[in-house]
């Protein structure tokens, strides 16, 4: 299993998945260049830190629709990215580690 880790991070995700185990790729600006770049096609998971790239969802269940998405980040995702999100959390209620745990 590898895992994209899209958005600044500010809850450290990232650390906590790698802490399991897993590869993990990690994407500031998730653009379908740098997703491709980070191996979003072959990836098993798309963890998004920011609400403000929803967009890059849909980028990557285009290149891999397969692909697990999870949304760590606090707000509410938009309406037209709902459907393409597996889980959706806030880094408020679940900590990094439970989270990372999980996958």
């Amino acid at each position: 299993m590898s895992v994209i880790v899209a958005g600044e991070d500010p809850n450290d995700i990232a650390t906590a998945i790698e802490a399991e185990g897993f590869p993990v790729a990690r994407v500031d600006i998730a653009n379908r260049p740098a997703l491709e770049e980070a191996g979003i096609v072959d990836a098993t998971a798309y963890v998004l830190t920011e609400m403000e790239q929803a967009t890059s969802i849909s980028v990557a269940k285009d290149l891999n629709p397969e692909l697990r998405v999870v949304v760590y980040a606090a707000g509410s995702l938009p309406d037209f990215a709902l459907a393409q999100a597996d889980l959706i959390l806030d880094p408020d209620l679940f900590d990094p580690e439970d989270v990372a745990a999980e996958l």
